[in-house]
Formats: C-alpha cells, structure tokens, sequence
C-alpha cells in the first residue's frame, strides 16, 4: 500500500471523530493543561501568601525568600502554559480547548507573580 492511499483512507475517519462533540466533563489536552497550570498558579499563589506572611518556623529565617522565589517562579509557569492554552485554542469556550482555563490560568498566575514579587522587594527592604 501506498502512503497516498493511506492518508487518503486515514483523512476522512479523522475528521469524522474530530467532528464529534466534546462533552462537557471529557477531559481534553487542553483542558488537562489548564488544569496543570492553575495547579501550579494556585500553589504560587499559597507560597507568596506564605512568603508575605512570614512565618517563624522550623526551617529557619530565610524560608520566607525560598517560597517568594518559588511563587514567581510558580506564577510565571502558570502564565505560559495558560497562554500557550490560550494561544492554541481555535475555538471558544465549551469547545474543549481549554480556553477558559487557559485565561483563569493567566489571571492566578499574575496573582501570585505579584504576591512572590511583593514578598522579593519587602525582603530587598529589610536586608
């Protein structure tokens, strides 16, 4: 067989199962990729709280800094995959791409961006 009458033969099947609906709780790429990144948007979020919070703890006095890095670092993660989601998507909301998410992902991640870079410059004050 050639790969001419493969791909002739292959065409219309795919675009039959990609003409299909997306049910509203099928878990698609896209939406699985959202949900990676407000996973991680909102653990940035919880570290930059932490950060800005300061606790006293057992892991000493300059915890608070590892966890305002580790929120951006969160946050910027968060905000790439949220507009790579975003930028990929080629249709709207309920179409399962993911969209939605993928602009919630942008907006959790540029919280805890802020809240990592509040906790960064209150530790370049203090020191």
């Amino acid at each position: 067989m050639s790969v001419r009458l493969l791909l002739a033969a292959a065409a219309p099947a795919a675009a039959t199962v990609l003409a299909q609906p997306v049910g509203a709780y099928d878990l698609t790429p896209g939406r699985l990729w959202s949900l990676v990144a407000a996973a991680a948007g909102l653990a940035g979020v919880v570290l930059g709280g932490l950060a800005l919070a300061r606790p006293t703890g057992r892991f000493g006095s300059g915890s608070w800094r590892v966890r305002a890095v580790m929120a951006l670092a969160a946050g910027l993660t968060s905000m790439v995959i949220g507009g790579l989601v975003v930028a990929a998507a080629k249709g709207g909301p309920g179409t399962g791409y993911g969209i939605v998410g993928g602009y919630v992902d942008l907006v959790i991640g540029l919280i805890a961006m802020v809240l990592g870079g509040l906790a960064v410059a209150r530790a370049r004050r203090t020191t």
